[in-house]
């Protein structure tokens, strides 16, 4: 998979404030926001996190203050695509420069954490179970010393895609080629994987992250803090996937992302929600592939509580278009 220059290196860029984008119009279709809300029951049921008398959540763990996401640092594979012919995709390493990427990364995100300016952060990762992600993780942390590590997990579900065994490298260009047309996100490779294929174990991944959050997995009792920070070291098309589920980007959306590059990051920040903008430029999420409904949905994401949805979302009037028909506005 060919890596964009988007995010090769995102580090002191990621903590500029971001600049304000125009806030979305909300769908108001013959009646006031608040109307709608009130008169929408999707038959009986009703949206709780609309409700004044929403059901507070108690004695839940905090939620981390940020989730990081890493791409493997530079690989042999990456370099030299006649290596998958002869060596297991799980088995194939860092180069040297990967290795310095990865450490490089470490800097990075504990340089970021520590502009916080809090005394009780930590780290806890999850990383894929590949040599060049696990490589990447070992590197990376030479950042931390053992006190900030919480913990760390290998996570079968976030490997790379599977592209079927040992390649063919002259059928693999074909089939990639082949891909393009078909639709990047349904295309199976023989005997290997679909980006939808990966969306299905990315979603139980997501519920088994959402578990360990809610009950603190990673935060012993008694030293529970709002300053965790979690790492996802895994591959570029699994880490879009990933935000693809997180966010509810359309396949559309999906297949005008590009990968960025090996040792970069993408940073998802608790404002109340998780936004990409809490640190990362309309300008890089522009290029990462984000479209304007992506980017107004990421300035909600900052005011958003947990678990609510954008009903008012800028998708609904791009899909459904009989709106101006009906007069609504």
């Amino acid at each position: 998979m060919a890596t964009h220059s988007l995010t090769t290196s995102l580090s002191s860029s990621l903590l500029l404030p971001p600049r304000k984008l125009v806030n979305s119009s909300f769908i108001q279709c013959c009646k006031t926001q608040n109307e709608s809300v009130e008169l929408s029951t999707n038959g009986k049921a009703g949206f709780p996190e609309k409700s004044p008398q929403k059901q507070q959540l108690k004695n839940l763990p905090p939620r981390p203050r940020r989730i990081i996401l890493v791409r493997h640092g530079q690989s042999q594979g990456n370099v030299d695509e006649s290596v998958y012919t002869r060596i297991a995709d799980p088995k194939i390493s860092l180069t040297e420069k990967g290795k310095a990427q990865a450490e490089e990364c470490g800097k990075r995100i504990r340089e970021m954490i520590e502009k916080d300016e809090a005394d009780d952060w930590k780290v806890y990762f999850y990383v894929s179970p590949y040599k060049r992600t696990r490589e990447t993780l070992q590197n990376l942390a030479r950042a931390f010393e053992r006190s900030r590590i919480a913990g760390m997990r290998e996570e079968p579900r976030l490997r790379e895609q599977d592209f079927g065994n040992f390649q063919d490298r002259e059928k693999m260009r074909a089939e990639k080629a082949i891909r393009m047309l078909y639709g990047r996100f349904f295309f199976r490779f023989p005997n290997g994987e679909s980006a939808a294929d990966v969306y299905d174990r990315i979603t139980g991944f997501r519920e088994t992250l959402r578990a360990d959050i809610d009950i603190g997995r990673f935060q012993p009792p008694g030293e529970q803090s709002p300053n965790m920070n979690l790492v996802i070291v895994s591959h570029g098309l699994t880490l879009r996937v990933f935000l693809m589920r997180w966010y509810k980007w359309t396949v559309e959306q999906y297949e005008k992302l590009h990968n960025f590059g090996n040792g970069g990051v993408v940073v998802m920040e608790r404002g109340f929600g998780g936004s990409l903008l809490m640190h990362h430029t309309e300008e890089e999420l522009r290029e990462f592939g984000l479209t304007d409904d992506m980017l107004k949905d990421q300035e909600w994401q900052k005011i958003a509580r947990p678990g609510e949805l954008n009903y008012d979302g800028p998708m609904m009037n791009s899909f459904f278009t009989h709106f101006e028909d009906d007069d609504c506005q």
